[in-house]
């Protein structure tokens, strides 16, 4: 195991699990992480012994993960652009986001009453396409699709408030978190910048227990805990670069982080450098 020096202002994660694909999408839920480990095509959840489970196994590109009231996982197919449920082991169509989303969908929040929130590239990020604006689609309780906002520079990451009034969504390549807030019928308004992270690209995000948010910042190797305003309270650097993170544990005290050495999918599939990092807050 890498073991990280530490500096002021730094902190040393552990390995619980190594040589996957490309993690992302932690979830904390029934004492188990859940993810998805993307180019593998697979839906895993993982306890703190280091101990995974294939969970689902898709034809596609697994994004976003999240649960319904009624207890089905919903997970993203991204390249088809859907919404899939798991019931019984079996995973079928919820929601198709084609009409709406501009390009591959990646992450995904289900808010308590069952909406989701759902981002997209907007544009062909490995194929060297030029960068365009994208949606943050919402999908109501009776699964049916609409815009919740416009012209966002590659919506990734969600995080939504304890009170559920407010959306945070990560800009990756805008390099901000924006807060939206929600109404009642899950509708978005107000758009603001909560952060401005100065050249740092948010991908996945987790509020803390005060309310101060982690941002998984791939091109800075680093996770950021930030403020309200922009200010960085505190610094990671995990073994791999992050891409997501999460808050967990059974104390929610535990900072899990999906990292690998490089996002390009051929070399992620090759390297397997994918891991699941752990941090005690």
């Amino acid at each position: 195991m890498k073991r990280l020096q530490l500096t002021p202002g730094r902190a040393e994660t552990q390995i619980l699990l190594d040589q996957m694909m490309f993690p992302e999408a932690p979830r904390w839920r029934d004492n188990q992480l859940w993810f998805t480990d993307q180019h593998a095509r697979q839906v895993v959840r993982l306890n703190l012994q280091g101990e995974s489970h294939v969970v689902a196994e898709l034809d596609d590109l697994p994004g976003g993960l999240g649960w319904l009231p009624d207890g089905r996982l919903l997970v993203v197919s991204m390249t088809k652009r859907r919404i899939l449920a798991l019931t019984d082991h079996k995973l079928s169509l919820y929601a198709d986001l084609h009409a709406l989303a501009s390009f591959h969908c990646n992450d995904l929040l289900v808010d308590p009453q069952g909406r989701c929130y759902a981002g997209n590239f907007g544009f062909d990020l490995h194929g060297g396409e030029a960068q365009a604006p994208a949606e943050l689609i919402l999908v109501g309780c009776d699964a049916k699709p609409q815009l919740a906002a416009e012209q966002l520079i590659f919506p990734n990451g969600c995080a939504l408030s304890p009170d559920g009034r407010t959306l945070l969504v990560a800009e990756t390549f805008a390099s901000r978190i924006t807060a939206f807030t929600v109404s009642t019928d899950g509708s978005l308004s107000g758009r603001r910048v909560w952060a401005d992270l100065n050249g740092a690209y948010p991908d996945g995000i987790a509020l803390d227990s005060q309310q101060n948010l982690w941002v998984a910042a791939p091109n800075r190797s680093r996770l950021l805990l930030v403020k309200q305003g922009g200010e960085i309270l505190r610094e990671v650097i995990p073994i791999g670069d992050p891409y997501a993170c999460m808050v967990g544990g059974a104390a929610g005290d535990t900072l899990f982080i999906t990292s690998s050495e490089t996002d390009n999918p051929e070399e992620a599939r090759r390297l397997r450098s994918g891991r699941i990092e752990t941090l005690t807050l």
